[in-house]
């Protein structure tokens, strides 16, 4: 195409004749010619470009982009491989009886890493480096709080991963490797660090709203507190040391305890004050039939979208949220910026758009606990 020529709509249209008037006569390349004025130039030729469009044009420009190029396809991850590159030593792929159950992240060259707490059961630990090769592994202690847990690999010359200075920032790209060239997945900070509420669990009573403190109204059968003995009637003064006044200071106590976690009560009956140990249980599940049950099936089949959220994905003290859709075996891993420095460890995923990461400065006081000998 010449200077003296212009594209518009993939028309070319040429000059043939120059006029110091505001009009200009141009010539479409096959033997039509008209005038116009300047401004609607442009408009008459769109839409004479428009009406000669072919079908498979316009197809073209509504073609789906290629998988190969979503945000966790192939090509753009090859994107991110320096990134995987620099860190894939410093990440080991766990197996339980077989099975790859998480990744772990290598804190230390004698081979201890730290890992998902609750993806590790009972069973015989292996590992994969990056080498390709299987090696034994050992569970050493569990963080229950913060669901981590550290692990001996038996191998040697790993490489300690390296912990980013400072907050990550909303927006952020981050990189989940793994232990090959290309990065296990890819995603953006969404989040900032913030508590993450466990799901609701219950004690099992009912209180009575209209008297003074957190008073009993009725107990619910099989439940925590009527397994520990408490009855209608009953008042409870304190959750694990701490003073309950009424009952929305004991409902809003124990929202931060999660399934299974056991809350030690002081409770008053009558003129006798005595504890009791009552284990949170989830809530009874819902009618199988009505609005409430269709909304949360259809929130529950969005979340398990591509893959089944974590056994454990909420009840962490502090988590930033990033938009990496992960498989379940993938936390645990490092979860790393652009320079290869980790902001923190994937700890859950948590919905269909949801991931969570603890922190890097949490992890690291986290680690520091772990390794230190318990006091007897």
């Amino acid at each position: 195409m010449t200077n003296d020529q212009v594209q518009i709509a993939g028309i070319l249209a040429t000059p043939v004749k120059a006029r110091p008037t505001k009009s200009v006569h141009w010539s479409l390349g096959f033997g039509h010619s008209l005038v116009i004025g300047h401004w609607s130039l442009v408009i008459s030729l769109l839409c004479f470009a428009l009406s000669f469009c072919s079908v498979a044009v316009a197809q073209e420009l509504v073609e789906r982009l290629s998988r190969f190029n979503y945000k966790n396809g192939e090509e753009t991850l090859r994107v991110f491989e320096p990134v995987s590159r620099a860190t894939r030593n410093s990440v080991v792929k766990l197996d339980l009886d077989g099975v790859t159950v998480a990744l772990a992240t290598v804190i230390d060259s004698s081979g201890l890493a730290i890992t998902k707490a609750s993806e590790i059961k009972e069973g015989k630990l292996t590992c994969w480096l990056a080498n390709g090769k299987e090696v034994e592994a050992d569970r050493i202690r569990v963080d229950e709080e913060n669901d981590l847990a550290l692990i001996k690999v038996k191998a040697k010359g790993l490489k300690p991963i390296q912990w980013a200075a400072g907050a990550p920032v909303v927006g952020q790209w981050v990189v989940t490797p793994g232990i090959a060239e290309t990065p296990q997945a890819v995603g953006i900070v969404s989040v900032k660090g913030r508590k993450i509420l466990p799901k609701r669990a219950l004690i099992g009573v009912q209180l009575d709203f209209r008297s003074r403190g957190a008073k009993i109204l009725e107990i619910m059968e099989g439940f925590g507190a009527d397994k520990a003995g408490l009855k209608a009637g009953d008042q409870i003064l304190a959750v694990n040391g701490s003073t309950v006044k009424e009952s929305e200071e004991l409902v809003k106590a124990l929202r931060n305890f999660r399934e299974g976690q056991t809350v030690e009560l002081r409770v008053q009956r009558e003129e006798k004050e005595f504890a009791a140990s009552v284990k949170m249980m989830p809530p009874p599940p819902p009618a199988p039939e009505g609005r409430g049950r269709r909304g949360l099936d259809r929130e529950d089949r969005m979340n398990r979208m591509g893959s089944e959220p974590s056994e454990r994905a909420e009840g962490f003290a502090q988590a930033l949220q990033h938009d990496t859709v992960l498989q379940n075996w993938q936390c645990g891993g490092p979860l790393v910026n652009l320079d290869g420095k980790a902001i923190g460890l994937n700890i859950a995923r948590a919905g269909r758009v949801a991931s969570y990461a603890l922190p890097a400065d949490l992890v690291q006081r986290a680690i520091h606990d772990l390794r230190t000998p318990p006091k007897h």
